[in-house]
């Protein structure tokens, strides 16, 4: 299942650490939807993945890594191909660890998912339908590709 596939922009007034960077290798990124009124607060390896204010990336979510939508076991090999994961640049595997919001039945309710990708932390806040299907304890793939300008 997929749940969330978005443009999201570090655009001005959004920010990479605005409290001091906390850890060497990881920066957490503010990032607004540039299509949807969609906020998310992303902690990103930057070892691995630097990121830089401005830069624009396509964020998926889902729940396998399979192009076809099948469940997988979420554990991956280097040797899997034709995955979803072959068209992004960097992914990441975690768990729902949180969902809050201001009321479930609202169709103008705005929610939040909170995930955890091995310590490395994401929330993004929203409308509830564009997180609709979000469940705790559901396991997450985050895939990201920045994006010409």
């Amino acid at each position: 299942k997929q749940w969330y596939q978005r443009r999201v922009a570090i655009t001005a007034g959004k920010d990479v650490d605005p409290n001091g960077k906390q850890f060497d290798r990881v920066s957490r990124l503010f990032c607004e939807s540039e299509s949807f009124k969609m906020d998310l607060i992303l902690d990103v390896n930057t070892m691995i993945y630097p990121v830089v204010l401005r830069d624009k990336f396509r964020l998926l979510l889902a729940t396998t890594l399979q192009e076809d939508g099948a469940p997988d076991d979420g554990s991956y090999t280097a040797s899997l191909e034709g995955t979803r994961a072959d068209t992004f640049e960097y992914v990441m595997y975690g768990r729902i660890y949180r969902i809050e919001g201001d009321d479930f039945g609202d169709s103008n309710a705005i929610l939040s998912a909170y995930i955890s990708y091995g310590g490395l932390l994401m929330r993004l806040k929203g409308a509830a339908n564009n997180l609709h299907g979000m469940e705790v304890g559901q396991t997450v793939y985050l895939l990201m590709k920045k994006l010409a300008f």
